[in-house]
């Protein structure tokens, strides 16, 4: 039986930040993270869509930005202290700043979207894409 999309979501998501899935079984709320990483607790979240105000704010700060800058977006709710406010950035984005190990070698991109490539864990001959989710295999 195939996985239901939010397992498939954070599966592909372990693979590109170099963590492993966590299943659901035998955890409760806040238990433990979606994703096991080693410096990071990470939940994932899949919706239909995102909001649109939210894509443009990012499409804003990512054209903005020049190639030493990290475009991010910073949400903030009224009547709240400012270490409350959220910080969001493409994956992508994020693999290439902060992916450490899980990076490819330079000029290691996807051929459909251009986005880098990371390595598969445990498995150096599988790439997927940060941006896409496109898997490649190189067995050369």
């Amino acid at each position: 039986m195939a996985d239901k999309l939010w397992k498939a979501t954070e599966r592909k998501v372990a693979r590109i930040i170099g963590g492993e899935r966590v299943p659901v079984t035998g955890r409760s709320r806040g238990d433990v993270p979606d994703i096991r990483h080693r410096w990071l607790s990470v939940e994932v979240k899949t919706r239909r869509a995102l909001p649109l105000w939210l894509r443009d704010a990012l499409a804003q700060a990512r054209a903005a930005a020049t190639p030493q800058q990290l475009a991010v977006v910073i949400l903030h709710q009224r009547g709240l202290r400012h270490g409350e406010d959220l910080v969001v950035l493409r994956l992508a984005d994020w693999v290439e700043w902060f992916g450490g190990d899980h990076m490819p070698p330079v000029g290691r991109h996807c051929p459909r979207c251009g986005g880098w490539l990371a390595w598969e864990p445990g498995d150096p001959g599988r790439w997927l894409c940060a941006s896409c989710a496109w898997e490649y295999f190189d067995r050369g």
